[in-house]
């Protein structure tokens, strides 16, 4: 990259913004019906009851067979309180690539914390809980446009994040941060981490109205892209689309930490970001159920069960292979792991992919990243019709469009000049 060339970055959505969401966004249905199981209890000094999505991916059934012990989960994001009461005990050792005052446990914003609880909180002390409340975090601080402002950082912040997170026990990264330039640094510290074995989501980015751009690392071909989804197992409108998504997870009506006092929880909606994180502690789930299998493996069963109402082979636009459903796995049994050196979404060979023997299945079939399922997959309108689905049963009728205010998810922030 030349001087004076910007770069934009975009994660989760401005502070401002979320709290003016409250109570803008109207939703009938829900993801499931039908199944046992009782939703987190409703306590007032708590954000649980608002984690509709636990209950709807049959979180409580999970935790009685996984709960993502032995998974390590990096972070790369504002770095991650270890301090909030939901997150004591579950922080190990990262890095700050920054090179700011303070450490990868210093969040300036209060969004890192968020994601880290998202993945793997206890919800102790009426926090946010976890889809994986075993995993462990390992936090990797990078900056964003408005630190970056106040603090003298490192330009390079990303690409450092990633090749120590690749480095790290982690075996799955987890980012929720985007930036609308390819930089070659980054896709070499990418590939490094897939080289090392890693299960890398990324968000896919909340600029669908404001110009759709592909966001990276997401974009990156051995990047797991992540779209948002509603209750009703419908794409968000602000969630951009495109080849770069490849699977989708809940992302609106999620509570977030309010600033960096982490005194409250805000009301409004996680984006792509929470999707990515919660996508994140999906996989956790599936792999601590599975040690033996390798981030191929654990990806392919992933996208074998995802919710869809489209052809087997192809790839919505909007929601990629589907709605992620990893109780599929771990309380039907369902999904083929596939080979486990080769990538589900570049069909190519990997190294550093180690399985056992009797980890591989036969009849794994993975469509081509990319391929674009134009059929049943149009924006806001795609849900699954399965009898075995517990995700996107629209009840009652026409599902609700969301309708928001111009601008409202996007969080600019330009990269310094290398």
């Amino acid at each position: 990259m030349t001087a004076g060339m910007s770069q934009t970055r975009k994660h989760g959505m401005p502070l401002g913004w979320r709290g003016r969401l409250l109570g803008t966004l109207t939703v009938a249905a829900a993801w499931s019906v039908g199944f046992a199981g009782a939703a987190p209890p409703a306590l007032a000094v708590d954000v649980q009851s608002k984690q509709w999505y636990l209950s709807a991916m049959q979180a409580e059934e999970m935790w009685k067979t996984t709960t993502g012990e032995g998974i390590k989960v990096a972070v790369i994001d504002t770095g991650v309180n270890s301090s909030t009461a939901s997150l004591k005990g579950q922080v190990l050792k990262g890095l700050d690539a920054t090179g700011a005052k303070g450490d990868e446990t210093d969040d300036y914003e209060g969004h890192g914390t968020t994601m880290a609880e998202l993945i793997a909180g206890t919800g102790k002390g009426g926090g946010l809980k976890g889809l994986a409340p075993g995993a462990k975090i390992i936090p990797m601080r990078v900056a964003d446009a408005d630190w970056e402002t106040e603090e003298r950082v490192n330009s390079l912040d990303t690409t450092d994040a990633i090749r120590a997170a690749a480095d790290s026990d982690a075996k799955i990264i987890s980012m929720s941060f985007g930036n609308e330039f390819k930089l070659d640094e980054e896709l070499e510290a990418v590939k490094y981490a897939q080289s090392k074995g890693k299960l890398f989501f990324a968000a896919v980015g909340n600029g669908a109205k404001e110009g759709n751009p592909e966001s990276y690392p997401a974009a990156y071909p051995e990047v797991v892209g992540v779209s948002s989804a509603d209750r009703e197992g419908k794409v968000a409108e602000y969630s951009q689309n495109g080849s770069t998504v490849d699977i989708a997870a809940p992302g609106n009506d999620i509570p977030y930490w309010c600033d960096d006092t982490f005194q409250d929880y805000c009301d409004g909606d996680g984006g792509t970001s929470a999707a990515t994180a919660i996508a994140s502690a999906s996989a956790a789930l599936v792999w601590s159920a599975h040690p033996d299998w390798t981030a191929n493996q654990v990806l392919n069963v992933l996208f074998d069960t995802a919710s869809r109402d489209w052809k087997k082979g192809t790839l919505s636009k909007y929601l990629g292979h589907g709605l992620i459903r990893p109780s599929m796995n771990i309380l039907k049994g369902k999904g083929a792991p596939g080979a486990p050196d080769i990538s589900p979404l570049t069909k190519e060979k990997t190294s550093g992919s180690t399985a056992s023997p009797a980890a591989s299945a036969s009849g794994s079939s993975q469509p081509e990243k990319k391929d674009e399922a134009e059929d049943a997959a149009m924006a806001g309108s795609s849900t699954e019709k399965n009898d075995d689905s517990q995700l996107g049963l629209i009840l009652g009728g026409v599902a609700v469009v969301l309708v928001l205010g111009g601008g409202a998810f996007a969080l600019v922030r330009k990269r310094r000049s290398a």
